[in-house]
């Protein structure tokens, strides 16, 4: 099943284009991770899929709902963890997760199975009743993903979820991730961390709007005889830079970790 598909989704700002004609299908059950330098177009992308944003030209579903249509009844199909969560943090783990059921209008008697079940497996059951500000990075994150999740989405859309969290805290929130993936969420990922893209089925690269590649990590490092995405999307963006008589300045050093 396509859980994700786009056809020639554009979106312009006056006279910048920041998503030029992307055509894009994810398959229910993958994570598919987003790739691209700061200015790519990846957070615009999350917006448009997510029904926050209309597109300029082009249009897009997501779990068989038109983004702009039917914006309204995409929101009980997802969940969006934008760069800036919204926690509260003088209210506790608790009371954060409880505000967002409330929000999402999830039911009552079903709720506190569904809190201490995403809480556990995300490590927070220990600290419900912790303030949210009394936090650590990687845990506040974690926490926003369990409140994401409290309406159960069937798609999960995260926007460099793990940006400045320590390497031991993104290890964990990746193995929540997999953990989501036995329940068939689709997960589209937008990363600055080339040892995360690594980890999804398959990456896009973004370079300013234009999808350039798409395809799983092995087949693209095998494509370019490398061994590492790194070396492989440079090489792509310099390809398409010189055929485009494009300036190449700055791009290694905004695709290395």
């Amino acid at each position: 099943m396509i859980t994700i598909k786009t056809e020639n989704l554009t979106r312009k700002f006056g006279n910048l284009t920041a998503l030029d004609n992307l055509n894009l299908e994810v398959e229910e059950g993958e994570i598919f991770g987003l790739v691209g330098p700061d200015g790519a177009g990846k957070s615009t992308t999350m917006r448009l899929l997510t029904g926050i944003m209309n597109p300029t030209q082009g249009q897009a579903w997501v779990y068989n709902k038109h983004t702009v249509k039917e914006a309204e009844a995409l929101k009980e199909s997802i969940a969006y963890m934008s760069q800036r969560f919204g926690l509260y943090e003088e209210l506790t783990v608790l009371e954060n997760i409880n505000f967002y059921a409330d929000v999402y209008g999830v039911a009552k008697d079903r709720r506190e199975q569904d809190i201490d079940r995403l809480l556990g497996f995300s490590g927070l059951l220990p600290f419900k009743q912790r303030f949210a500000g009394k936090l650590s990075g990687g845990m506040k994150q974690k926490l926003g993903l369990a409140c994401s999740l409290i309406h159960t989405p069937r798609v999960l859309f995260l926007d460099e979820p793990t940006n400045g969290v320590d390497p031991v805290s993104r290890r964990d929130f990746w193995n929540i991730l997999y953990d989501l993936l036995k329940e068939k969420v689709t997960i589209f990922c937008s990363t600055c961390y080339l040892d995360e893209a690594e980890r999804c089925r398959r990456v896009g690269l973004l370079h300013k709007g234009k999808l350039l590649r798409c395809e799983s990590p092995d087949k693209i490092k095998k494509e370019y005889n490398v061994k590492t995405l790194e070396e492989a999307f440079i090489a792509i963006i310099k390809e398409y830079e010189n055929n485009s008589k494009i300036p190449a300045s700055g791009t290694e050093a905004e695709l290395r970790e």
